[in-house]
């Protein structure tokens, strides 16, 4: 019994610990620049939500936390036909989805506490031309994933650049990074920034009520602060005259 325990405990480690050994780029987001999430929420909807899902997150929720009018929401951002108060689906059917991809597209609302924002900006911005894949495209931090480059109707297609070097004593090709084919809608710097707003709002749905939380817990830590203060006091005058 012990034994088997002992194996559960440590599979979810060997999950976690597996990963690219791609330098991860940091994500400088912002959970309080709400233009950042509202462009980072029209991203999602428009680019991702056609495969993945965020079925614990409900689209009522997600406006009023954004700052944004639940018929501006329906509007732009409903696109099936949802009510306001419905979770943030896909309309792709799974058993499809398994056919065309291999394997259903993961649900998306708790990926930012899963890969973390790092992860998440550097793959984003790390797909690349490889024509031996079945969508024409490979990563570098995910290697081999199956999905295609959704965004590159706003990045372009990156490819590999090498460059030859002196290694070891002999010329080789070294690879020095990705360069865009330059038809994408937008530039390097818009793309990079529009990946932000788009971790930025995955991390807004993986803890919504963050924001919140975290201004209760500087107020719970000054309550604490200053009844630790009059307890010291109290504690003193009650134990002065003890020897």
């Amino acid at each position: 019994m012990r034994k088997w325990l002992a194996i559960l405990l440590c599979v979810p480690s060997f999950a976690f610990a597996a990963g690219s050994s791609v330098p991860l780029d940091h994500a400088d987001f912002d959970l309080k620049d709400k233009a950042s999430l509202q462009n980072g929420a029209a991203l999602f909807m428009n680019y991702c939500l056609g495969c993945h899902q965020m079925q614990y997150q409900r689209y009522q929720r997600t406006f009023k936390d954004l700052g944004i009018p639940d018929e501006l929401g329906q509007q732009y951002l409903q696109f099936t036909g949802e009510k306001v108060t419905d979770y943030i689906t896909s309309a792709m059917p799974a058993d499809d989805a398994a056919t065309w991809f291999g394997a259903p597209p993961p649900d998306l609302t708790l990926v930012a506490r899963v890969r973390g924002a790092d992860w998440i900006y550097t793959y984003l911005r790390t797909f690349y031309a490889d024509e031996s894949k079945t969508f024409g495209v490979n990563n570098k931090v995910f290697p081999n994933v199956g999905m295609p480059h959704v965004l590159q109707s706003l990045q372009g297609l990156p490819r590999e650049t090498y460059e030859e070097r002196m290694v070891d004593g002999s010329m080789q090709q070294v690879y020095v990074g990705l360069q865009t084919d330059g038809k994408g809608k937008l530039n390097a710097e818009e793309y990079d920034k529009a990946i932000l707003d788009l971790v930025n709002f995955l991390e807004y749905t993986g803890e919504p009520g963050r924001l919140k939380l975290e201004s209760i817990g500087k107020y719970a830590l000054i309550f604490i602060c200053i009844f630790f203060v009059f307890a010291y006091l109290l504690k003193k005058d009650y134990w002065r005259d003890v020897k």
